[in-house]
């Protein structure tokens, strides 16, 4: 008898929500650290900055059997102190894996921009690398200007947030199905 071999497993869904546990959150810095620092170079040894002592880090989780498996995204969120209802998006990272999951990144930046909608955020901004500008078109962004941070090009972005209706519920999140980019 011959069998086939079996493919690797491939989550049909994700949940994104506010990273609330301690493995999440270790999780997400260490997803951060691989795409920022190993792979992209833009880093030496650690992305950690400022803005992680008072930002919201957000995961995406892949589930087996419905019970969360492993952190496959990341993106942080904060407000400006300076500049109350104003909030940034940073350091969105998907693990190499599920880059061809479009679901994920849109996921990410959804519960990003309306968990911080319902927390009175009156504009969202993100400074977005050049290849990922059309992603952020596709979801209700804007282009303000061009940059260049840490020898990249990038776009600095703002949300157009009648397109992210308030979620009150980000440490629930939401579920996001696997579908190609």
């Amino acid at each position: 008898m011959m069998f086939e071999p079996v493919p690797p497993y491939r989550p049909s869904h994700f949940r994104v929500k506010f990273a609330t546990s301690a493995w999440e959150r270790s999780s997400c810095a260490a997803l951060r650290r691989q795409v920022f620092c190993a792979e992209q170079g833009i880093f030496a040894g650690d992305d950690r900055d400022a803005i992680d002592a008072h930002a919201i880090p957000i995961c995406a989780l892949s589930t087996l059997a419905g019970d969360a498996d492993a952190v496959v995204g990341t993106v942080r969120i904060h407000e400006v102190a300076e500049r109350p209802g104003e909030w940034w998006g940073s350091r969105l990272a998907v693990a190499s894996a599920f880059r061809g999951t479009a679901a994920l990144g849109a996921g990410l930046i959804q519960v990003a921009v309306s968990s911080a909608h319902a927390r009175g955020c009156t504009r969202f901004l993100a400074h977005v690398q050049e290849r990922n500008v059309p992603l952020f078109q596709a979801l209700h962004w804007v282009s303000l200007d061009t940059v260049e941070l840490h020898g990249r090009p990038h776009h600095l972005m703002q949300a157009d947030l009648v397109a992210y209706p308030p979620m009150h519920d980000p440490e629930h999140g939401l579920v996001t199905f696997r579908r190609a980019a």
